[in-house]
């Protein structure tokens, strides 16, 4: 994640000119994260968050949200276009909560440079810092089988909707929802939205 977090940091201005705002987003993922977001309660962040869009959408909700991402041009970005909302340095597998301390997860586009034997601790982190009702919410690049392929930044995965969904169930999570959308010109898209089960993981 540090190499693709460097790249995206050299490509910054030129990523949130192209997808750092909410015109770019397409309706169907707004009315997901609006459904998601509904009745999560606590604190919510925004994990890879980039130009912080979403964080600020999120917070224009009424909730607690933070952006957090490791590539600081992006932060710096993000903090000038939206003053009151909280940005911080922190990644994936660290992100810095107490236990249980976060009310849900927004993960957009967030683990697709992760390598497969990578996301489980990824995923484990999420679940330890995501309080049991709260809620997470993946998008990310869907293909037939996991596999890599030459992202414009740095190398990222294809995940099957049912294989990722599977690895989000093993880490506590229970699935609640999952979407897919294959648009003219861009990758086919998945998301999974899903709630913290109570007890530890399996």
């Amino acid at each position: 994640m540090g190499d693709a977090s460097a790249a995206y940091a050299a490509r910054a201005e030129e990523y949130t000119a192209l997808f750092g705002s909410m015109d770019a987003v397409h309706d169907d993922d707004r009315d997901l994260v609006l459904r998601w977001a509904a009745g999560l309660t606590g604190r919510v962040v925004d994990a890879g968050c980039g130009p912080g869009h979403w964080t600020d959408f999120l917070a224009r909700q009424g909730l607690d949200a933070e952006g957090i991402d490791l590539a600081e041009p992006f932060l710096s970005r993000a903090r000038a276009a939206y003053p009151g909302v909280p940005f911080r340095r922190a990644a994936l597998d660290d992100v810095g909560v107490p236990d249980g301390g976060l009310g849900g997860v927004l993960a957009w586009y967030s683990l697709i440079h992760t390598p497969p034997e990578g996301v489980d601790d990824v995923l484990a982190e999420l679940a330890r810092a995501v309080a049991p009702g709260g809620g997470l919410l993946l998008g990310f690049c869907r293909g037939p089988r996991v596999e890599p392929f030459d992202h414009a930044v740095a190398t990222a995965w294809f995940w099957p909707v049912d294989a990722l969904a599977a690895r989000v169930e093993r880490a506590g999570f229970d699935v609640v929802e999952t979407a897919e959308r294959t648009d003219p010109g861009v990758r086919p898209h998945g998301a999974i939205s899903a709630r913290r089960r109570a007890g530890l993981s399996a």
